[in-house]
């Protein structure tokens, strides 16, 4: 399990080195087998702090000679804003839009002599900035995507951070900033990766190692707010669960969303679910997962529609019904993956009278995924 310190920092209070904290943590059952670097000192890249900062977009014009290009002007701490000459194609959609200052948009930023990974070649190959005219406008600095920083191979655009201006730190898209803070003192992270054993299972989340170091170190353990606003009809006589497996599936529960909006989820979430290995998705997705992982409650989401559908074929006027139960002999279900998987007899299986649904606690099926429609 992979775990990021400023994760673990939401919840408890950390004063002590990294090596320290694994130390701690393994030899109090928690394994620590390795730990990854990202931006700091003893990171394959280490994000120079001098030339590597967050900066705030402040207008997006036009390249006057290049359709492909843009120029955006940026507040990088500096006593004046500097133009970069860029392609990313996530900040076309900011042209002509004036002064973006209220929009709290804010990049990491490279300045001439900043050494990272070049985004234009396979694999990751180091490359240090260097000043040269695009289309005739001379440019010594550039606005980074992931694959450029080594925190994904993503490069279709650069990082877009929504934030508010000011200072200090949060974990949430209200995040303050500060342009010409250092990258490091933003995304820089290390990252635990644990071994979970059997016997430790209630480590299994972010908040259940967060809970052990508490312990060892004394500090006290902050918890999440478990509060969550619940506004329309009632979701009885929408959904029925029952289940044939009680000791095996005690608690099984659902609620009904609704007013959903197919969005890229904010950065700050995308950026954590990347650093423990999870694929960015969509909001409703992500957001999923990111709850799974935070307090280690498996969860899953469906598509309304599809399984309103779904019912048609069984209870045209009645409610949705989910079910858990053991498998039959031969059953299988194709999962989120497109794989066609054969179940074992100690599977919990998520059915309705249509058909398999998901593979409880493990994942979702493929037919009523969250996409681009839901």
């Amino acid at each position: 399990m992979r775990v990021p310190l400023s994760w673990l920092r939401e919840y408890v209070d950390i004063d002590l080195p990294v090596a320290e904290v694994a130390e701690l943590l393994t030899n109090a059952g928690l394994e620590v087998e390795s730990i990854d670097y990202l931006g700091l000192p003893g990171a394959e890249l280490e994000w120079d702090r001098e030339r590597i900062v967050l900066a705030q977009v402040l207008k997006v014009e036009q390249h006057p000679d290049a359709d492909r290009l843009v120029l955006a002007t940026v507040d990088y701490g500096a006593a004046e804003p500097k133009v970069a000459v860029t392609g990313a194609p996530n900040l076309f959609p900011y042209v002509g839009r004036g002064d973006l200052r209220g929009e709290g948009l804010y990049a990491p930023y490279a300045l001439e002599g900043a050494v990272l990974y070049d985004g234009h070649k396979d694999g990751r190959v180091k490359a240090r900035l260097k000043g040269r005219p695009l289309r005739g406008i001379y440019n010594d600095s550039m606005l980074c995507s992931e694959k450029e920083l080594g925190i994904s191979e993503e490069h279709e655009g650069i990082i877009l951070i929504h934030g508010a201006p000011g200072g200090g730190t949060g974990g949430s898209e209200t995040r303050p900033y500060k342009a010409g803070t250092p990258l490091q003192d933003v995304l820089g992270d290390a990252v635990l990766e644990i071994a979970i054993l059997p016997n430790t299972a209630r480590a299994t989340s972010i908040i259940g190692v967060a809970r052990e170091l508490a312990a060892l170190t004394g500090k006290p353990l902050r918890q999440p707010s478990y509060d969550v606003v619940m506004d329309g009809p009632p979701v009885e006589g929408r959904v029925v669960i029952t289940t044939d497996e009680p000791e095996l599936n005690p608690r099984f529960v659902a609620l009904v969303i609704e007013g959903v909006r197919q969005i890229p989820s904010p950065y700050w979430m995308q950026y954590r679910l990347r650093l423990v290995g999870q694929r960015p998705i969509n909001v409703v997705v992500d957001i999923s997962n990111y709850v799974m992982l935070e307090i280690g409650q498996p969860n899953h989401t469906f598509d309304y529609d599809v399984l309103r559908r779904r019912a048609g074929r069984y209870a045209p006027d009645g409610p949705i019904h989910i079910h858990t139960r053991l498998p039959h002999p031969g059953e299988t279900v194709t999962t989120l993956d497109g794989a066609e998987r054969k179940l074992e007899p100690y599977t919990i299986l998520v059915t309705d009278p249509a058909g398999n649904l998901s593979i409880g606690g493990i994942m979702g099926g493929k037919e009523s995924e969250i996409n681009d429609a839901t």
